[in-house]
């Protein structure tokens, strides 16, 4: 089976205007990067549809979703919060990066693609569900966990390695033990969320671990967190993978102040891989989050990428 990759010429349509580090010149560059993988082992989609409001209400309040809507429309352009911008497109490219996860792991599940990537903008850890944050507008790993839910999956792996702690995808999960969130981010760091001492609430506790990572962080600081993570998860054993990639923690990313380099990706990607191995018959499903040098990102994106698709 093939490694699934779902992307939209509209992803590019969400503008952020001059200088804004979350820009379509990243998604760009990925292309460019990811051209010549071969067509044996990687399955493009393209076709799949805007989530509907229905889908984007199981973590995002009705209201909230509306108000974007409107005002991508009517306004055409602005913030929705300190540096989260809109543009005219910018609805309809979230509810296509919605749409993009949900069509994914759906062809995952019914066996046509062994795993795969969601390579989507506006990226989605960050939202919350009534307010965007930190450069995203819904949150797209979040939404396809309830409707991996939604189909009988019962135990759920989250793992967040982007720079930044994934305070939106924590808390939507808090308190729902079916959910295992994992976050592996530079801490203190934006955006405040992400202490060791985050581990859910009520039913929730326990399948909450947060991996604080100093500022410098390298390789082998990350690598040794897998091993708590392999024995969280050889009790828990979730059915499916869900992994919220950034690739801002590269050493060369203007945003943080990690270490990793492009081939730490692919070593990354090879522990989550045997996670999903083990328990999950090898159903995994990433999403892009951050990464904001575009050399950097589109290399880390592509060994990403191989990784999946390699035995």
């Amino acid at each position: 089976m093939k490694t699934g990759i779902s992307f939209h010429e509209s992803f590019l349509d969400h503008k952020t205007g001059p200088g804004h580090p979350e820009t379509h010149v990243r998604l760009e560059s990925i292309l460019e990067a990811i051209s010549d993988l071969p067509s044996n082992s990687f399955l493009w989609n393209k076709s799949f549809q805007e989530a509907p409001l229905s889908l984007i209400s199981e973590i995002h309040d009705p209201n909230y979703v509306r108000l974007v809507a409107k005002v991508c429309e009517e306004k055409g352009s602005g913030y929705l919060d300190g540096d989260t911008v809109f543009s005219r497109n910018s609805f309809q490219a979230a509810s296509l990066a919605v749409g993009a996860g949900v069509a994914l792991a759906q062809d995952i599940l019914d066996g046509k693609l062994k795993n795969g990537m969601a390579l989507v903008r506006p990226p989605g850890h960050h939202a919350e569900s009534d307010h965007a944050m930190g450069f995203c507008l819904f949150n797209n790993i979040a939404i396809t966990a309830k409707y991996l839910q939604s189909k009988g999956i019962k135990r759920i792996l989250i793992l967040d390695w982007d720079v930044h702690h994934g305070n939106g995808t924590q808390h939507q999960f808090y308190e729902d033990e079916s959910v295992y969130f994992v976050s592996l981010h530079q801490y203190p760091f934006y955006p405040g969320t992400g202490s060791e001492k985050e581990r859910g609430k009520g039913k929730g506790f326990g399948t909450t671990l947060n991996l604080p990572m100093a500022r410098g962080s390298e390789e082998k600081d990350y690598l040794d967190q897998f091993s708590l993570i392999l024995k969280e998860m050889e009790l828990f054993q979730p059915e499916f993978v869900l992994v919220s990639a950034g690739f801002d923690a590269h050493v060369n990313d203007p945003l943080a102040g990690m270490n990793l380099k492009t081939a730490s990706y692919a070593r990354m990607t090879n522990e989550v891989k045997e996670i999903s191995r083990l328990y999950a018959g090898g159903k995994l499903l990433s999403f892009l989050e951050g990464g904001y040098d575009y050399q950097a990102l589109s290399e880390s994106v592509k060994v990403h990428l191989e990784t999946l698709a390699t035995a």
